[in-house]
């Protein structure tokens, strides 16, 4: 196995639990290639016996049938004495035998996979929990899974894993420091620019990163991953959505696209869609954002330093906004192998990557800042409205304190150094941004590539934040 990076919190949780007294059930959700299986092969090593199971992904040939003896086949791998798969039931019961003494775990991964076309799967686990895995206090049952919907409404919400589930972690991307561990240990000096090139395709996720090849530059990976007709981030995309959404995955793509471009609110992408407000749409963007793949965010009101209604989602997942902004346009070319080389004008798009990536990690940004948890109010890319007695304006990243202090944040992800010409930008924005009285608000300038000398001549920013920094732990 590759090198355990990350996960350190949800691994201390983790084995928390083997200092209780009694049996516990964990839930992991999160979206796909974030580590989940990695986690829970990591956490095996602290028990006498695992047993890493897992459901296959969805196809029409493959039945609940199909599911089950499959289940049968990985038990027989580890040599257990199963032989029967007509009923869950039974293979449960017949797993509970061998999990009777000392420090056992079990992973059922992919849940939804394994469970979701036999409606009996879940009643008879719930059964068999009760009747059999529990009574061993030095057991562990992990039920893991990407589609986290499904494991919201039918497990976590539902009456009869009720009072059952010890933990629930929910993974996300990693963090940058995290991320730029996956560079440790490797010969010469790569720039925080080239690291953040490929981290503004892949994201947070780790089985992006573990393909990373060190030895060549940002755009030779780059090009291998993304832009060849094996690369596994060529074909990603359609996988993402057919084994999680299955029918309907046409639906939660043409959601996608239609938000790729800008963030939009309900009433806009509706209207895209030519869908109403609630129902299928509502429910949707609900499970894409359980999944890992949008966000939504909301506006706030400077006086009470609370959300406002308003609100705007957008694709949060750096790899599904690179794949249909970039890739997707070129697909026949690179199925054909007639693209031997990144389209021209790659970069232009890697600022709107870059600052999504901020985002994402806007935490981050504020500990550089010295803001305490205690002291934020809110955080976030901020948008005005423009109304009878205000202009519309965006922020980047706009961070508000208990002591009626704000810092609007600029993000900037150029190959050259950030000229003169920003202070002008930010100005303006600032200008249309509307305070209550009282209000002082700070300039933040948040860069890859260095600025020029005026820049930081002019003193106008409070903070010039070089986004090296962002790859260091705070």
């Amino acid at each position: 196995m590759t090198k355990f990076i990350g996960r350190e919190k949800e691994l201390e949780s983790l084995k928390g639990l083997l200092r209780k007294k009694s049996s516990s059930l964990v839930v992991i959700r999160g979206r796909r290639r974030i580590g989940k299986s990695r986690l829970a092969e990591e956490y095996a090593a602290s028990f006498d016996k695992a047993y890493i199971l897992s459901g296959i992904p969805p196809d029409p040939d493959i039945s609940a049938d199909t599911q089950r003896k499959e289940f049968l086949r990985q038990l027989q791998e580890y040599r257990l004495p199963i032989y029967r798969s007509d009923d869950w039931g039974n293979l449960f019961y017949d797993l509970a035998q061998e999990c009777k003494q000392g420090r056992v775990l079990v992973v059922l991964d992919e849940i939804t996979w394994m469970g979701s076309q036999d409606p009996t799967f879940l009643p008879k686990l719930k059964t068999a929990w009760d009747r059999y895995f529990k009574h061993n206090p030095q057991f562990v049952m992990i039920l893991s899974g990407s589609n986290s919907a499904w494991i919201t409404k039918n497990i976590l919400s539902s009456t009869g894993f009720f009072g059952r589930v010890s933990l629930r972690l929910l993974l996300e991307e990693l963090s940058l420091p995290e991320c730029n561990m996956f560079w440790e240990g490797k010969s010469g000096t790569v720039s925080a620019y080239e690291k953040f090139k490929i981290l503004s395709v892949t994201g947070g996720v780790p089985r992006y990163l573990e393909e990373l090849r060190p030895d060549l530059s940002a755009e030779a990976n780059i090009q291998r991953l993304c832009f060849d007709s094996e690369g596994l981030l060529f074909r990603e995309f359609d996988q993402i959505f057919h084994d999680l959404f299955q029918k309907q995955g046409f639906f939660y793509k043409q959601i996608v696209e239609n938000l790729i471009n800008t963030p939009l609110s309900m009433t806009e992408l509706a209207g895209k869609l030519g869908r109403s407000r609630g129902g299928d749409l509502s429910n949707a963007l609900k499970e894409l954002m359980e999944s890992g793949f949008l966000a939504r965010d909301y506006t706030w009101s400077f006086a009470t330093g609370k959300r406002l209604e308003a609100s705007r989602y957008r694709v949060k997942d750096n790899y599904l906004r690179f794949y249909l902004k970039y890739i997707f346009p070129h697909k026949e070319q690179i199925e054909n192998n007639q693209l031997q080389r990144l389209p021209q004008g790659w970069l232009s798009i890697m600022g709107l990557q870059f600052e999504n990536l901020v985002l994402n990690n806007g935490s981050l940004i504020c500990k550089i800042l010295g803001i305490s948890s205690e002291n934020l109010l809110m955080a976030n890319t901020y948008f005005q409205t423009a109304g009878a007695r205000k202009q519309g304006c965006q922020i980047d990243y706009l961070i508000q304190t208990r002591f009626r202090y704000l810092y609007a944040c600029e993000v900037k992800f150029r190959q050259e150094a950030v000229g003169k010409e920003i202070i002008k930008e930010v100005e303006e924005k600032l200008h249309r941004l509307k305070l209550p009285r009282g209000f002082s608000c700070c300039p933040v300038l948040i860069h890859v590539n260095g600025v020029t000398e005026d820049v930081i001549d002019s003193g106008y920013f409070a903070r010039i934040i070089d986004l090296s920094e962002l790859l260091k732990k705070v």
